[in-house]
Protein backbone atom coordinates (compact mmCIF):
# COMPACT_ATOMS: atom_id res chain seq x y z
CA UNK A 1 0.00 0.00 0.00
CA UNK A 2 1.53 3.47 -0.73
CA UNK A 3 2.76 5.45 1.72
CA UNK A 4 -0.05 7.64 3.83
CA UNK A 5 2.05 10.13 4.12
CA UNK A 6 3.00 10.46 0.62
CA UNK A 7 -0.72 10.79 -0.52
CA UNK A 8 -0.72 13.87 1.79
CA UNK A 9 1.86 15.70 -0.53
CA UNK A 10 -0.18 15.35 -3.49
CA UNK A 11 -0.95 18.40 -5.66
CA UNK A 12 -3.27 20.26 -4.12
CA UNK A 13 -4.61 23.09 -6.69
CA UNK A 14 -7.75 21.97 -6.71
CA UNK A 15 -8.66 22.00 -3.29
CA UNK A 16 -9.29 26.28 -3.08
CA UNK A 17 -12.18 25.43 -5.43
CA UNK A 18 -9.39 25.41 -7.99
CA UNK A 19 -8.36 23.18 -11.33
CA UNK A 20 -8.81 20.16 -11.78
CA UNK A 21 -6.87 17.70 -8.84
CA UNK A 22 -3.61 17.11 -9.66
CA UNK A 23 -2.49 13.18 -9.55
CA UNK A 24 1.71 13.67 -8.83
CA UNK A 25 2.54 13.72 -5.56
CA UNK A 26 5.74 14.75 -4.39
CA UNK A 27 8.46 12.22 -2.89
CA UNK A 28 9.18 12.61 1.13
CA UNK A 29 11.43 14.59 1.98
CA UNK A 30 14.94 13.49 4.17
CA UNK A 31 14.19 13.95 7.95
CA UNK A 32 17.79 14.51 8.18
CA UNK A 33 19.48 17.96 8.86
CA UNK A 34 22.44 16.94 6.33
CA UNK A 35 20.52 17.48 3.43
CA UNK A 36 21.73 18.50 0.39
CA UNK A 37 18.62 20.69 -0.32
CA UNK A 38 21.11 23.38 1.11
CA UNK A 39 17.75 24.55 2.70
CA UNK A 40 18.15 25.10 6.96
CA UNK A 41 20.97 22.74 7.55
CA UNK A 42 23.87 20.76 6.28
CA UNK A 43 25.86 21.25 3.01
CA UNK A 44 24.38 24.82 3.49
CA UNK A 45 26.16 25.22 7.22
CA UNK A 46 23.18 24.96 9.40
CA UNK A 47 23.24 25.60 13.07
CA UNK A 48 23.37 22.87 15.54
CA UNK A 49 21.25 24.60 17.55
CA UNK A 50 18.84 25.00 14.42
CA UNK A 51 15.81 22.56 15.19
CA UNK A 52 15.10 19.68 12.68
CA UNK A 53 13.09 20.58 9.93
CA UNK A 54 10.33 17.57 9.38
CA UNK A 55 7.57 19.01 7.07
CA UNK A 56 6.95 16.75 4.15
CA UNK A 57 7.80 18.54 0.60
CA UNK A 58 4.46 19.42 -1.43
CA UNK A 59 4.82 19.93 -5.12
CA UNK A 60 2.27 21.94 -7.19
CA UNK A 61 1.73 21.37 -10.65
CA UNK A 62 -1.32 21.83 -12.90
CA UNK A 63 -2.05 19.85 -16.24
CA UNK A 64 -3.99 23.21 -18.02
CA UNK A 65 -5.11 26.42 -16.89
CA UNK A 66 -8.38 27.22 -15.21
CA UNK A 67 -10.38 30.00 -13.35
CA UNK A 68 -8.06 29.33 -10.46
CA UNK A 69 -9.35 30.81 -6.99
CA UNK A 70 -6.75 33.58 -7.23
CA UNK A 71 -9.67 35.20 -9.33
CA UNK A 72 -12.26 34.61 -6.49
CA UNK A 73 -10.16 35.80 -3.96
CA UNK A 74 -7.97 38.75 -5.61
CA UNK A 75 -4.46 39.58 -4.20
CA UNK A 76 -4.44 43.21 -2.89
CA UNK A 77 -2.79 45.99 -5.10
CA UNK A 78 -0.07 47.43 -4.16
CA UNK A 79 0.21 50.78 -3.43
CA UNK A 80 1.40 53.62 -6.44
CA UNK A 81 4.56 54.67 -6.43
CA UNK A 82 5.78 58.02 -6.69
CA UNK A 83 6.98 57.84 -9.43
CA UNK A 84 7.25 55.47 -12.73
CA UNK A 85 10.67 54.95 -12.11
CA UNK A 86 9.75 52.79 -9.17
CA UNK A 87 7.10 51.07 -10.28
CA UNK A 88 9.74 50.01 -13.13
CA UNK A 89 12.22 48.67 -10.29
CA UNK A 90 9.23 46.62 -9.11
CA UNK A 91 8.26 45.30 -12.09
CA UNK A 92 11.99 44.30 -12.85
CA UNK A 93 12.07 43.31 -9.18
CA UNK A 94 9.26 40.54 -10.00
CA UNK A 95 10.44 39.52 -13.78
CA UNK A 96 14.04 39.04 -12.70
CA UNK A 97 15.47 40.38 -15.66
CA UNK A 98 18.33 42.16 -12.92
CA UNK A 99 18.69 45.81 -14.65
CA UNK A 100 21.06 47.76 -12.90
CA UNK A 101 19.08 50.52 -11.12
CA UNK A 102 19.61 54.15 -12.60
CA UNK A 103 22.38 56.15 -10.77
CA UNK A 104 21.52 57.30 -7.55
CA UNK A 105 18.52 54.60 -7.32
CA UNK A 106 18.31 55.16 -3.59
CA UNK A 107 17.73 58.78 -4.27
CA UNK A 108 14.21 57.56 -5.13
CA UNK A 109 13.19 56.07 -2.26
CA UNK A 110 12.39 58.10 0.99
CA UNK A 111 12.92 54.57 3.74
CA UNK A 112 14.91 52.19 4.16
CA UNK A 113 11.68 49.82 3.44
CA UNK A 114 11.42 50.99 -0.18
CA UNK A 115 15.76 50.83 -0.60
CA UNK A 116 15.16 47.51 0.66
CA UNK A 117 12.81 45.99 -1.51
CA UNK A 118 14.90 46.86 -4.58
CA UNK A 119 16.72 44.28 -3.43
CA UNK A 120 14.08 41.92 -3.52
CA UNK A 121 14.70 39.40 -6.78
CA UNK A 122 17.89 41.37 -7.71
CA UNK A 123 21.49 40.34 -8.90
CA UNK A 124 22.73 43.97 -7.65
CA UNK A 125 24.62 43.29 -4.47
CA UNK A 126 23.93 39.40 -4.38
CA UNK A 127 26.10 37.32 -2.73
CA UNK A 128 24.46 34.19 -2.81
CA UNK A 129 21.86 32.64 -5.34
CA UNK A 130 19.39 29.31 -4.88
CA UNK A 131 18.50 27.34 -7.28
CA UNK A 132 14.88 26.35 -6.44
CA UNK A 133 12.61 23.79 -7.70
CA UNK A 134 12.44 20.11 -8.45
CA UNK A 135 14.72 19.07 -11.44
CA UNK A 136 13.43 20.20 -14.90
CA UNK A 137 11.49 22.64 -13.00
CA UNK A 138 14.27 24.80 -11.74
CA UNK A 139 14.67 28.76 -11.22
CA UNK A 140 17.90 30.53 -10.08
CA UNK A 141 17.20 33.23 -7.81
CA UNK A 142 19.53 35.47 -6.23
CA UNK A 143 19.72 36.67 -2.39
CA UNK A 144 21.58 38.73 -0.26
CA UNK A 145 22.74 37.06 3.08
CA UNK A 146 22.56 40.14 5.85
CA UNK A 147 19.05 40.56 4.37
CA UNK A 148 17.38 36.58 4.49
CA UNK A 149 19.71 36.63 7.98
CA UNK A 150 17.58 39.32 9.52
CA UNK A 151 14.50 37.55 8.41
CA UNK A 152 14.65 33.93 9.29
CA UNK A 153 17.09 32.32 11.90
CA UNK A 154 17.07 29.18 9.77
CA UNK A 155 19.09 31.54 7.58
CA UNK A 156 21.05 33.31 9.78
CA UNK A 157 22.62 30.13 10.57
CA UNK A 158 22.97 28.81 7.49
CA UNK A 159 24.88 31.88 6.82
CA UNK A 160 26.29 32.94 9.99
CA UNK A 161 25.85 29.55 12.00
CA UNK A 162 28.72 27.95 14.06
CA UNK A 163 28.66 25.57 11.07
CA UNK A 164 28.58 27.97 8.22
CA UNK A 165 29.96 27.35 5.01
CA UNK A 166 30.25 29.38 2.70
CA UNK A 167 28.41 28.50 -0.68
CA UNK A 168 27.79 30.65 -3.49
CA UNK A 169 25.06 28.39 -4.92
CA UNK A 170 22.24 26.79 -2.87
CA UNK A 171 19.95 24.08 -4.27
CA UNK A 172 16.42 23.66 -2.80
CA UNK A 173 14.72 21.16 -4.28
CA UNK A 174 11.63 20.73 -1.69
CA UNK A 175 10.30 24.38 -2.80
CA UNK A 176 8.20 25.68 -5.48
CA UNK A 177 9.75 28.51 -6.85
CA UNK A 178 6.74 30.39 -6.53
CA UNK A 179 6.49 30.10 -2.92
CA UNK A 180 10.20 30.91 -2.23
CA UNK A 181 9.61 34.08 -4.21
CA UNK A 182 6.58 34.83 -2.06
CA UNK A 183 8.48 33.89 1.32
CA UNK A 184 11.30 36.03 -0.28
CA UNK A 185 9.17 39.19 -0.82
CA UNK A 186 7.86 39.04 2.77
CA UNK A 187 11.38 39.01 4.20
CA UNK A 188 12.71 41.68 1.28
CA UNK A 189 9.32 43.90 0.96
CA UNK A 190 7.42 43.38 4.40
CA UNK A 191 4.33 42.30 2.20
CA UNK A 192 2.31 39.33 2.10
CA UNK A 193 1.23 37.99 -1.57
CA UNK A 194 -0.23 35.28 -1.54
CA UNK A 195 -1.83 32.94 -4.27
CA UNK A 196 -4.55 30.26 -3.76
CA UNK A 197 -2.62 27.73 -5.87
CA UNK A 198 0.63 28.60 -4.38
CA UNK A 199 -0.58 29.45 -0.79
CA UNK A 200 0.40 25.51 0.74
CA UNK A 201 3.38 25.20 -0.67
CA UNK A 202 4.02 29.23 0.74
CA UNK A 203 2.80 27.54 4.26
CA UNK A 204 5.76 25.10 3.21
CA UNK A 205 8.42 27.13 2.80
CA UNK A 206 7.31 29.40 5.95
CA UNK A 207 7.31 26.35 7.80
CA UNK A 208 10.48 25.24 6.84
CA UNK A 209 12.60 29.06 7.16
CA UNK A 210 10.19 29.45 10.25
CA UNK A 211 8.81 32.54 9.38
CA UNK A 212 6.03 31.99 11.43
CA UNK A 213 4.13 35.76 10.84
CA UNK A 214 4.00 34.29 6.84
CA UNK A 215 3.00 31.02 7.91
CA UNK A 216 0.01 32.17 10.10
CA UNK A 217 -0.67 34.51 7.29
CA UNK A 218 -1.33 31.31 4.82
CA UNK A 219 -3.50 29.52 7.46
CA UNK A 220 -5.28 33.07 7.80
CA UNK A 221 -5.81 32.69 3.76
CA UNK A 222 -6.66 29.15 4.09
CA UNK A 223 -9.42 29.32 6.43
CA UNK A 224 -10.91 31.85 4.92
CA UNK A 225 -11.00 30.05 1.77
CA UNK A 226 -12.01 26.79 3.25
CA UNK A 227 -15.19 24.93 1.86
CA UNK A 228 -16.82 21.56 1.63
CA UNK A 229 -14.81 20.83 -1.65
CA UNK A 230 -11.94 21.10 -0.01
CA UNK A 231 -12.00 20.72 4.01
CA UNK A 232 -11.33 17.47 3.25
CA UNK A 233 -7.76 17.53 1.54
CA UNK A 234 -6.76 20.69 3.71
CA UNK A 235 -7.71 18.53 6.99
CA UNK A 236 -5.00 15.94 6.30
CA UNK A 237 -2.85 18.95 5.36
CA UNK A 238 -3.21 20.76 8.43
CA UNK A 239 -2.66 17.76 10.61
CA UNK A 240 0.49 17.70 8.66
CA UNK A 241 1.69 21.54 9.54
CA UNK A 242 0.42 20.96 12.95
CA UNK A 243 -1.84 23.80 12.20
CA UNK A 244 -4.92 22.73 15.05
CA UNK A 245 -6.86 25.90 14.62
CA UNK A 246 -7.19 24.92 10.45
CA UNK A 247 -7.79 21.78 11.60
CA UNK A 248 -11.10 22.17 13.72
CA UNK A 249 -12.28 24.77 11.08
CA UNK A 250 -11.66 22.13 9.12
CA UNK A 251 -13.69 19.58 10.76
CA UNK A 252 -16.70 22.19 11.34
CA UNK A 253 -17.06 22.31 7.63
CA UNK A 254 -17.00 18.52 7.64
CA UNK A 255 -19.24 17.70 9.96
CA UNK A 256 -22.11 20.54 8.96
CA UNK A 257 -21.74 19.93 5.42
CA UNK A 258 -20.60 16.23 5.40
CA UNK A 259 -22.43 14.93 2.15
CA UNK A 260 -20.99 17.65 0.31
CA UNK A 261 -17.34 17.20 1.56
CA UNK A 262 -18.05 13.40 1.10
CA UNK A 263 -19.05 14.14 -2.50
CA UNK A 264 -16.27 16.60 -3.23
CA UNK A 265 -13.38 15.21 -5.70
CA UNK A 266 -10.99 16.27 -2.55
CA UNK A 267 -12.16 13.36 -0.45
CA UNK A 268 -10.90 11.11 -3.03
CA UNK A 269 -7.39 12.39 -2.74
CA UNK A 270 -7.02 12.41 1.02
CA UNK A 271 -5.06 9.40 2.34
CA UNK A 272 -6.13 6.66 4.15
CA UNK A 273 -5.48 8.06 7.83
CA UNK A 274 -7.36 11.15 7.27
CA UNK A 275 -10.23 8.37 5.65
CA UNK A 276 -10.15 6.58 8.66
CA UNK A 277 -10.78 9.40 11.21
CA UNK A 278 -13.91 10.84 8.84
CA UNK A 279 -15.36 7.61 8.47
CA UNK A 280 -15.23 7.32 12.31
CA UNK A 281 -16.52 10.81 12.85
CA UNK A 282 -19.63 10.43 15.39
CA UNK A 283 -20.54 14.21 14.31
CA UNK A 284 -20.68 13.59 10.72
CA UNK A 285 -24.08 14.45 9.57
CA UNK A 286 -24.56 12.59 6.72
CA UNK A 287 -26.45 9.45 5.44
CA UNK A 288 -24.64 6.17 5.64
CA UNK A 289 -25.51 5.31 2.30
CA UNK A 290 -23.58 8.38 1.32
CA UNK A 291 -20.90 7.78 3.30
CA UNK A 292 -20.66 4.08 2.38
CA UNK A 293 -20.42 5.41 -1.48
CA UNK A 294 -17.88 8.19 -0.62
CA UNK A 295 -15.46 5.19 0.84
CA UNK A 296 -16.11 3.09 -2.57
CA UNK A 297 -15.47 6.22 -4.68
CA UNK A 298 -12.49 6.72 -2.84
CA UNK A 299 -11.15 3.02 -3.33
CA UNK A 300 -11.53 3.47 -6.91
CA UNK A 301 -9.09 6.20 -6.98
CA UNK A 302 -6.88 4.47 -4.71
CA UNK A 303 -6.63 1.60 -7.07
CA UNK A 304 -5.40 3.89 -9.75
CA UNK A 305 -2.95 5.59 -7.47
CA UNK A 306 -1.44 1.87 -6.29
CA UNK A 307 -1.60 0.77 -10.13
CA UNK A 308 -4.32 -1.91 -9.05
CA UNK A 309 -6.51 -2.96 -11.72
CA UNK A 310 -10.23 -1.63 -10.89
CA UNK A 311 -12.10 -4.48 -9.45
CA UNK A 312 -14.34 -5.10 -6.31
CA UNK A 313 -11.71 -7.13 -4.73
CA UNK A 314 -9.22 -4.72 -4.98
CA UNK A 315 -11.81 -1.57 -3.93
CA UNK A 316 -11.78 -4.08 -0.24
CA UNK A 317 -8.56 -4.70 -0.36
CA UNK A 318 -7.58 -0.93 -0.24
CA UNK A 319 -10.37 -0.02 2.15
CA UNK A 320 -9.42 -2.84 4.30
CA UNK A 321 -10.42 -2.41 8.14
CA UNK A 322 -11.67 1.27 7.73
CA UNK A 323 -14.67 -0.90 5.40
CA UNK A 324 -15.77 -1.82 9.40
CA UNK A 325 -16.00 2.22 10.39
CA UNK A 326 -19.19 2.74 7.82
CA UNK A 327 -22.49 1.82 9.72
CA UNK A 328 -24.04 -0.26 7.59
CA UNK A 329 -26.65 -1.83 9.84
CA UNK A 330 -27.75 1.91 10.57
CA UNK A 331 -28.81 2.60 6.84
CA UNK A 332 -32.51 2.53 5.95
CA UNK A 333 -33.61 -0.60 5.21
CA UNK A 334 -34.03 0.34 0.89
CA UNK A 335 -30.68 1.97 1.11
CA UNK A 336 -28.77 -1.02 2.10
CA UNK A 337 -30.88 -3.58 -0.43
CA UNK A 338 -30.41 -1.15 -3.53
CA UNK A 339 -27.36 0.12 -2.41
CA UNK A 340 -25.02 -1.72 -0.22
CA UNK A 341 -26.27 -5.21 -0.51
CA UNK A 342 -25.95 -5.19 -4.32
CA UNK A 343 -22.23 -3.17 -4.22
CA UNK A 344 -20.36 -6.41 -4.56
CA UNK A 345 -18.11 -5.51 -1.81
CA UNK A 346 -19.45 -6.95 0.90
CA UNK A 347 -19.64 -11.14 1.61
CA UNK A 348 -22.31 -13.33 1.18
CA UNK A 349 -21.73 -13.74 4.89
CA UNK A 350 -21.72 -10.23 5.81
CA UNK A 351 -25.27 -9.19 3.71
CA UNK A 352 -27.15 -12.30 4.95
CA UNK A 353 -25.89 -11.38 8.86
CA UNK A 354 -26.76 -7.81 7.82
CA UNK A 355 -30.29 -8.74 6.52
CA UNK A 356 -30.82 -10.53 9.65
CA UNK A 357 -29.84 -7.69 12.01
CA UNK A 358 -33.17 -5.45 10.09
CA UNK A 359 -35.67 -7.86 10.17
CA UNK A 360 -34.57 -10.97 12.92
CA UNK A 361 -35.64 -10.87 16.90
CA UNK A 362 -32.33 -12.98 17.69
CA UNK A 363 -29.37 -10.56 15.87
CA UNK A 364 -26.61 -11.71 15.00
CA UNK A 365 -23.03 -10.45 16.16
CA UNK A 366 -21.46 -7.32 13.00
CA UNK A 367 -17.92 -6.45 12.43
CA UNK A 368 -19.64 -3.31 11.58
CA UNK A 369 -20.48 -0.45 13.96
CA UNK A 370 -24.09 -1.03 14.27
CA UNK A 371 -24.85 2.13 16.21
CA UNK A 372 -25.98 5.45 14.37
CA UNK A 373 -24.19 8.79 14.30
CA UNK A 374 -25.37 11.49 16.68
CA UNK A 375 -24.81 13.97 13.93
CA UNK A 376 -25.50 17.80 14.79
CA UNK A 377 -28.06 18.88 16.60
CA UNK A 378 -29.54 22.10 15.19
CA UNK A 379 -29.76 25.37 16.66
CA UNK A 380 -32.80 27.63 16.49
CA UNK A 381 -32.82 31.52 16.58
CA UNK A 382 -36.30 32.92 16.93
CA UNK A 383 -36.45 36.67 16.60
CA UNK A 384 -40.07 37.38 17.94
CA UNK A 385 -41.25 37.80 21.14
CA UNK A 386 -44.79 37.06 20.04
CA UNK A 387 -47.24 36.17 17.41
CA UNK A 388 -50.63 36.95 16.26
CA UNK A 389 -53.36 36.38 13.67
CA UNK A 390 -55.90 38.85 12.31
CA UNK A 391 -58.99 38.44 9.93
CA UNK A 392 -56.71 40.14 7.15
CA UNK A 393 -52.77 38.95 8.06
CA UNK A 394 -51.40 37.61 7.37
CA UNK A 395 -52.07 36.65 3.46
CA UNK A 396 -49.63 34.97 0.31
CA UNK A 397 -50.43 35.83 -3.04
CA UNK A 398 -47.24 34.74 -4.25
CA UNK A 399 -45.47 37.38 -3.17
CA UNK A 400 -42.38 37.69 -0.98
CA UNK A 401 -41.31 37.51 2.64
CA UNK A 402 -37.78 38.77 2.68
CA UNK A 403 -35.21 39.84 6.35
CA UNK A 404 -31.41 40.42 6.21
CA UNK A 405 -29.08 38.56 9.02
CA UNK A 406 -26.09 38.78 10.01
CA UNK A 407 -23.80 36.71 12.20
CA UNK A 408 -20.89 37.26 14.43
CA UNK A 409 -19.56 33.70 13.40
CA UNK A 410 -19.78 31.26 11.08
CA UNK A 411 -22.60 29.29 11.03
CA UNK A 412 -24.17 26.78 8.59
CA UNK A 413 -27.96 27.24 7.82
CA UNK A 414 -30.05 24.27 7.65
CA UNK A 415 -33.31 25.95 7.17
CA UNK A 416 -36.00 28.02 8.62
CA UNK A 417 -38.82 27.99 10.35
CA UNK A 418 -41.96 29.30 9.15
CA UNK A 419 -45.62 30.05 11.09
CA UNK A 420 -48.68 27.61 9.32
CA UNK A 421 -52.36 28.42 8.87
CA UNK A 422 -54.27 30.09 11.69
CA UNK A 423 -57.65 28.54 10.54
CA UNK A 424 -57.22 24.74 11.37
CA UNK A 425 -54.75 22.23 9.43
CA UNK A 426 -53.56 22.98 5.99
CA UNK A 427 -50.52 22.34 3.62
CA UNK A 428 -47.98 25.05 2.21
CA UNK A 429 -45.79 24.72 -0.81
CA UNK A 430 -42.84 27.13 0.20
CA UNK A 431 -39.55 27.80 -1.84
CA UNK A 432 -37.18 29.64 0.35
CA UNK A 433 -33.66 30.59 -1.14
CA UNK A 434 -30.85 32.64 0.78
CA UNK A 435 -28.72 35.20 -1.16
CA UNK A 436 -25.38 37.08 -0.92
CA UNK A 437 -25.25 40.77 -2.55
CA UNK A 438 -28.06 38.99 -4.86
CA UNK A 439 -25.90 35.98 -5.77
CA UNK A 440 -28.11 32.66 -4.85
CA UNK A 441 -26.15 30.48 -2.38
CA UNK A 442 -28.92 28.02 -1.33
CA UNK A 443 -32.94 27.34 -2.09
CA UNK A 444 -35.42 24.54 -2.03
CA UNK A 445 -38.92 23.47 -2.84
CA UNK A 446 -40.79 22.08 -0.67
CA UNK A 447 -44.06 21.13 1.42
CA UNK A 448 -45.11 21.52 5.07
CA UNK A 449 -48.04 21.08 7.05
CA UNK A 450 -49.36 23.02 9.61
CA UNK A 451 -51.58 21.73 12.22
CA UNK A 452 -53.20 24.93 13.06
CA UNK A 453 -51.34 26.03 16.16
CA UNK A 454 -49.05 29.12 16.02
CA UNK A 455 -45.61 26.56 16.24
CA UNK A 456 -43.16 26.97 13.70
CA UNK A 457 -42.85 24.34 11.10
CA UNK A 458 -39.14 23.86 9.90
CA UNK A 459 -38.44 23.80 5.87
CA UNK A 460 -34.91 22.59 4.83
CA UNK A 461 -32.38 23.15 2.40
CA UNK A 462 -31.30 20.70 0.46
CA UNK A 463 -27.55 21.22 1.87
CA UNK A 464 -26.22 23.43 4.62
CA UNK A 465 -25.61 26.47 3.24
CA UNK A 466 -21.77 28.33 5.22
CA UNK A 467 -22.68 31.36 6.52
CA UNK A 468 -19.52 34.01 6.95
CA UNK A 469 -19.42 36.43 10.15
CA UNK A 470 -19.87 40.25 9.65
CA UNK A 471 -21.64 39.87 6.28
CA UNK A 472 -25.64 40.57 5.79
CA UNK A 473 -27.33 37.73 3.95
CA UNK A 474 -30.95 37.93 2.82
CA UNK A 475 -33.62 35.09 3.52
CA UNK A 476 -36.58 34.70 1.67
CA UNK A 477 -39.59 32.74 1.13
CA UNK A 478 -42.60 32.57 -1.35
CA UNK A 479 -45.31 30.57 0.40
CA UNK A 480 -48.94 29.15 -1.52
CA UNK A 481 -51.72 27.82 1.11
CA UNK A 482 -54.39 28.92 2.72
CA UNK A 483 -54.86 32.47 2.89
CA UNK A 484 -54.26 33.00 6.32
CA UNK A 485 -51.24 32.50 8.55
CA UNK A 486 -50.09 33.61 11.85
CA UNK A 487 -47.53 36.16 11.52
CA UNK A 488 -44.87 37.64 14.14
CA UNK A 489 -44.79 40.64 16.00
CA UNK A 490 -42.35 42.20 18.77
CA UNK A 491 -39.29 41.54 16.22
CA UNK A 492 -35.75 41.93 17.83
CA UNK A 493 -32.88 43.66 15.67
CA UNK A 494 -30.32 41.22 17.80
CA UNK A 495 -31.04 38.01 19.32
CA UNK A 496 -28.40 35.73 21.18
CA UNK A 497 -28.16 32.60 20.03
CA UNK A 498 -25.75 30.43 22.54
CA UNK A 499 -22.39 31.68 21.54
CA UNK A 500 -23.77 33.15 18.18
CA UNK A 501 -25.32 37.11 17.99
CA UNK A 502 -27.60 37.10 15.15
CA UNK A 503 -28.52 40.89 13.87
CA UNK A 504 -31.42 41.27 11.77
CA UNK A 505 -33.16 44.46 9.10
CA UNK A 506 -35.31 45.15 6.69
CA UNK A 507 -34.72 43.40 3.20
CA UNK A 508 -35.79 45.86 0.03
CA UNK A 509 -36.82 41.68 -1.60
CA UNK A 510 -40.09 41.71 0.86
CA UNK A 511 -42.93 42.30 -1.09
CA UNK A 512 -44.91 41.02 1.46
CA UNK A 513 -44.60 42.82 4.55
CA UNK A 514 -41.79 41.19 6.51
CA UNK A 515 -39.47 43.43 8.19
CA UNK A 516 -37.41 43.74 11.59
CA UNK A 517 -40.49 44.11 13.55
CA UNK A 518 -43.20 41.68 12.14
CA UNK A 519 -44.15 39.00 9.30
CA UNK A 520 -43.11 35.76 8.78
CA UNK A 521 -39.19 33.70 8.40
CA UNK A 522 -39.93 33.80 12.53
CA UNK A 523 -36.70 31.99 13.09
CA UNK A 524 -33.32 30.60 11.84
CA UNK A 525 -32.21 27.39 11.64
CA UNK A 526 -28.89 26.31 11.66
CA UNK A 527 -25.39 24.46 12.77
CA UNK A 528 -22.69 26.37 14.73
Amino acid sequence: MVDDKEKNMKCLTFFLMLPETVKNRSKKSSKKTNTSSGSSSGSSGGSSKLPPVCYEIITLKTKKKKKMAADIFPRKKPAPSSSSTVQQYHQQNLSNNNLIPAPNWQGLYPTIRERNAVMFNNDLMADVHFVVGPPGGTQRLPGHKYVLAVGSSVFHAMFYGELAEDKDEIRIPDVEPAAFLAMLKYIYCDEIDLAADTVLATLYAAKKYIVPHLARACVNFLETSLSAKNACVLLSQSCLFEEPDLTQRCWEVIDAQAELALKSEGFCDIDFQTLESILQRETLNAKEIVVFEAALNWAEVECQRQDLALSIENKRKVLGKALYLIRIPTMALDDFANGAAQSGVLTLNETNDIFLWYTAAKKPELQFVSKARKGLVPQRCHRFQSCAYRSNQWRYRGRCDSIQFAVDKRVFIAGFGLYGSSCGSAEYSAKIELKRQGVVLGQNLSKYFSDGSSNTFPVWFEYPVQIEPDTFYTASVILDGNELSYFGQEGMTEVQCGKVTVQFQCSSDSTNGTGVQGGQIPELIFYA
